[in-house]
């Protein structure tokens, strides 16, 4: 079912389908469906309901080998790294279509998965991969080489090639969209992949591989192994026949791609390991209830399951009181809890119970530390039986707070008094993350020097989470290094060989 009508269905049918639903956890090895080497599979359950959803595959080194085998196979016959760019890109371009032509059951697998809200995958997930997958195809023909201005007696050209087999390790919070964002770029560049997805969300990685083979992408080229990061994901990791590792997820997990890539082939390895992002509110903001509502979204969005959502909220002290008031209304109206099938609901529920103990014990921090709950901080009573957190506001944060300093990785969020613009910069800077940051004032001078001065990659300045294809997405200091999206990011995914021919008189 394609996007529009998947839109038009509503709750008793998404309903009805998810009874339908057996999903498909095995792994894609090789374009064929196979089990675990040894057998082993884990069994997945609905967060919002705790009800069980279904298994999948549990994979380890040996079946990591099997996928790096056939990886690096499918790239040295040349059956994808070797097809001419238009090839290529028609494949992926099928692809998009297929992402986009099968809305209805990406939308189910990652609902039931994570317990997003369906309106949610049919608003953002599913349109920005197909996005994401379609922009890369563009590039394709658009990897240069050079011809550099040498003496008379040489020519020397430098040729951009693929790396190799590429393992793409993806996070939970956008199962489809992060999945598109690492394998689109290293497919277009020539590269084959093996995609492990996050033992939470195993689903759509499986469903993405067999669309890419239905689209025409030949067997090996894009290969998908289930399982636990501390197995499948660090034997991934430590592989000596992989080039490359483009890694999103936690920071802890981001250092220790860092260390498996040095004890094994000095593979490259790009990471985005979180953020703890400032929204900075001057005084002089042209719209405090526009600055309110992108407040509200930029922190309760996709529950707070967001890596640059804008947790940190930092609001001019002659505009604090009434930011506070309108951020507290609008929550209240705009983010309820509820059924993530129904397609009325904004917010779903964290993607599962240990998720929610971990939410729901920096609560209680942010009291023990002395900040006042002003929104939230508990299980909404009509959700008891899911993971689910209420949206959480607290003010009379101080900087050294846990709360301020630490990813939450939930709707929770923090208000930090300042004085002025000087103290603004220094309260954002303040962080070990610099993924993201927003910027709310009417003064010209004031927005271009806080957008030099504070340290993050992606600065949104009258508005928060906006952004398309071109957008350089990756941050600064331990948010990790490299770039999701833009060209920049299949470049990444490519080496330069100098060839310099000698041609004698």
């Amino acid at each position: 079912m394609d996007l529009q009508a998947a839109r038009r269905l509503d709750t008793a049918a998404w309903h009805a389908a998810a009874r339908e639903l057996v999903p498909e956890g095995r792994h894609v090895i090789d374009g064929d469906l196979a089990d675990s080497a040894d057998g082993a599979r884990f069994q997945r359950i609905n967060p919002a309901t705790g009800a069980p959803l279904g298994e999948a595959a549990r994979g380890g080194a040996r079946d990591l080998d099997r996928a790096v085998a056939s990886a690096r196979r499918a790239f040295r016959s040349g059956g994808w790294s070797g097809l001419a760019p238009r090839e290529r890109m028609a494949v992926l371009y099928r692809l998009a279509r297929l992402i986009e032509n099968n809305a209805d059951r990406f939308a189910l697998l990652d609902v039931l998965d994570v317990g997003k809200p369906v309106a949610d995958m049919l608003a953002v997930d599913i349109p920005m991969s197909v996005d994401c997958v379609q922009y890369f195809a563009e590039t394709i023909d658009k990897i240069e080489g050079q011809v550099t201005n040498t003496a008379n007696d040489a020519l020397h050209y430098v040729l951009r090639q693929p790396l190799g087999v590429v393992g793409c390790i993806v996070p939970w919070n956008y199962p489809l969209m992060m999945a598109a964002w690492k394998i689109a770029p290293a497919l277009a560049a020539g590269n084959t992949v093996v995609l492990k997805p996050a033992e939470q969300s195993p689903y759509a990685a499986v469903l993405l591989a067999r669309l890419f083979l239905e689209a025409g992408g030949p067997p090996g080229a894009l290969n998908v192994v289930q399982g636990y990061g501390a197995e499948a994901g660090s034997a991934l990791a430590h592989h000596m026949d992989v080039d490359k590792i483009a890694f999103t997820g936690s920071l802890a997990v981001g250092k220790q791609m860092m260390i498996a890539a040095g004890r094994s082939n000095l593979k490259r390895v790009t990471v985005e390991c979180g953020g703890k992002s400032p929204q900075i509110v001057m005084a002089d903001t042209p719209d405090l209830e526009t600055a309110a509502r992108y407040a509200v979204d930029g922190i309760f969005g996709n529950q707070g399951e967001v890596c640059n959502a804008g947790s940190r909220l930092l609001v001019q002290r002659e505009v604090h009181d009434a930011f506070v008031e309108r951020f507290i209304a609008i929550a209240r109206q705009r983010y309820v809890p509820g059924d993530p099938l129904d397609p009325a609901t904004t917010m779903g529920s964290l993607v599962d119970a240990a998720q929610q103990r971990q939410v729901l014990d920096y609560v209680e921090i942010g009291r023990s530390e002395g900040a006042n709950l002003r929104l939230g901080g508990g299980v909404p009573e009509s959700c008891a039986r899911g993971a689910f957190v209420a949206p959480t506001l607290f003010t009379g944060v101080t900087p050294g707070m846990r709360i301020a300093r630490e990813e939450i990785f939930g709707p929770v969020a923090g208000v930090l008094a300042f004085a002025d613009a000087d103290e603004a910069v220094a309260l954002a800077n303040d962080s070990i993350y610099g993924l993201a940051a927003g910027i709310w004032t009417r003064d010209v001078t004031t927005a271009h020097k806080l957008a030099r001065d504070v340290e993050a990659g992606v600065v949104w300045v009258n508005c928060f989470d906006h952004g398309d294809m071109t957008q350089p997405w990756g941050g600064y200091k331990q948010s990790g290094f490299g770039r999701d999206k833009c060209f920049e990011t299949i470049l990444q995914h490519t080496q330069t060989k100098s060839v310099w021919i000698h041609l004698p008189d």
